[in-house]
């Protein structure tokens, strides 16, 4: 499984990378979890920051962050 966390550095993109690696984490995963800064490469999937992309699906955009919970539904779902 490959995860992106898409954002330029800012608190919420930092915050919100350290809950999907806790979600990976608390879920036993094999994954990359990957932190794109470059604003090229993040334009490519979403406009706005923080965001979330499990295997090239974008799963979040923006605020609010989502919880460690949502983030492990979606791992679950994408496992499956």
């Amino acid at each position: 499984m490959e995860i992106k966390v898409l954002g330029p550095g800012c608190p919420n993109c930092q915050d919100l990378e350290r809950r999907v690696k806790q979600a990976v984490s608390e879920l036993g995963l094999e994954a990359t979890v990957t932190k794109v800064t470059d604003y090229a490469e993040i334009a490519k999937y979403i406009m706005m920051t923080p965001g979330v992309v499990i295997d090239e699906k974008v799963y979040h955009e923006g605020k609010p962050l989502p919880k460690v919970e949502q983030i492990k539904s979606w791992l679950r779902a994408v496992g499956k």
